[in-house]
């Protein structure tokens, strides 16, 4: 079967292209903020009072394209983690489009459980870390 055209093909691809899509509203959101006053209140925040596992990472995205990277961390640690899971998914995908690396395969059942479990830790880590940032724990 011949290939058309380059397209993501795995989940990681996928979602490494949503973060490269919001790198450039990191560096519109300080003047979006301020000069027309857009705000990206957390649903669960606003209605409960309580935090979510992502609550800081518009600042966070915002404070590390400005170069603040204690801010970004200061606002959502797991903001660093996401943005070099990003950098290098996008260094994997232009070495697949360049014909270096091989395409995406699909994963085995046994790495799917294993991936899976590592981001629920990973959100229940970073939902402890808000909680106790709100002041919650």
């Amino acid at each position: 079967m011949v290939r058309t055209g380059w397209r993501p093909r795995s989940v990681p691809e996928q979602l490494a292209l949503v973060g490269l899509a919001c790198v450039p509203v990191a560096f519109a959101w300080p003047w979006l903020h301020t000069s027309l006053g857009m705000d990206l209140p957390c649903p669960l925040r606003r209605f409960t009072g309580v935090p979510c596992p992502l609550c800081g990472m518009t600042t966070a995205a915002a404070a590390l394209a400005d170069g603040d990277l204690g801010a970004s961390l200061a606002a959502n640690p797991f903001l660093i983690v996401l943005a070099a899971g990003t950098l290098g998914m996008t260094v994997l995908m232009a070495a697949r489009l360049a014909g270096r690396v091989a395409p995406a395969r699909r994963w085995s059942p046994r790495t799917d459980r294993a991936v899976t479990l590592v981001v629920t830790v990973v959100m229940a880590v970073s939902w402890v870390v808000q909680l106790n940032r709100f002041g919650w724990l």
